[in-house]
């Protein structure tokens, strides 16, 4: 039996954040527990636990059919992979950061200093964009330490919360690129695979959808439904249903959480009272 063979960090928050999404979708799979592959129980996918910097040359030799990776990986070593989905999670920056006590003057500050980083292609590709020279120490781990041991005068690096910069010292002055979890897969994969993709997509974007929205009631006077439907375009148009008190409707719709709370202001100005919020498991459109 064909099975999808998905390649996934082997440990860390892009990892975690990557198994939520699969057993989200309603696949029994195990954590890993330090193998290297492991199967899914309830639907035809392999899981591969690799190192992140090695996803992109696995699916490119077709050892795995697909892989969720950091785009950030894909832009410092390109590989011949496409991506298939921006998936919205595990969302982080690449900056450069400088000791928190230094006057940053803009991009000349770099001008001839020594950056310490993980990622010198995208950092190299940045400065000559910038007509900046720079000395690059490329260190794998631990990037953050490097001004304090006087191996450099700033870093570049992946910033999540910035907690990491704040507690060495440092603080963050400009970022280089954005990045966040993306679905790859190799420029050919079989039939069959190809199908199972697709089912496995089909769940991937319900979940995803269901994560960026959320299932709002509330109750309404008569004469501020207009107004108050202009606000609330739901999946097509919001359910409307008489209430038990004269002059009163129920009105259900889903709201993009991007633009909760200027809605809800909205709906509260309008009139709308009762309003309830629900989480959405699954969306399907």
């Amino acid at each position: 039996m064909t099975k999808l063979k998905i390649a996934i960090q082997k440990s860390g928050r892009l990892s975690e954040d990557s198994l939520k999404l699969i057993k989200d979708c309603g696949i029994a799979i195990e954590n890993g527990n330090d193998q290297l592959r492991v199967e899914a129980r309830n639907f035809p996918l392999e899981v591969f636990f690799l190192r992140n910097m090695d996803i992109p040359q696995y699916v490119q030799d077709g050892v795995a059919d697909i892989a969720i990776i950091g785009e950030n990986i894909l832009i410092e070593k390109p590989h011949e992979v496409k991506v298939i989905r921006h998936l919205g999670f595990s969302k982080c920056k690449l900056s450069l950061a400088i000791p928190k006590n230094d006057e940053y003057t803009g991009l000349q500050y770099f001008q001839g200093k020594r950056l310490a980083t993980s990622y010198p292609a995208t950092l190299q590709n940045f400065l000559n964009e910038n007509n900046i020279a720079a000395e690059l120490h490329e260190i794998s781990g631990s990037v953050e330490i490097a001004p304090n041991i006087g191996l450099a005068d700033g870093i570049c690096d992946l910033v999540s919360s910035g907690s990491t910069l704040f507690k060495n010292g440092l603080k963050e002055v400009q970022t280089i690129l954005k990045s966040e979890a993306v679905m790859i897969s190799g420029r050919q994969i079989s039939t069959e695979a190809q199908q199972i993709l697709e089912k496995l997509l089909f769940r991937i974007n319900a979940v995803l959808e269901a994560r960026n929205n959320k299932y709002i009631l509330l109750n309404a006077p008569n004469d501020k439904l207009d107004e108050i439907i202009s606000f609330l375009p739901g999946v097509k148009s919001p359910t409307v249903m008489p209430l038990a008190k004269e002059g009163w409707i129920s009105l259900h719709s889903v709201i993009s959480e991007s633009d909760f709370w200027d809605v809800i202001d909205k709906l509260r100005s309008a009139g709308a009272q009762g309003i309830l919020i629900i989480p959405i498991e699954k969306m399907v459109l």
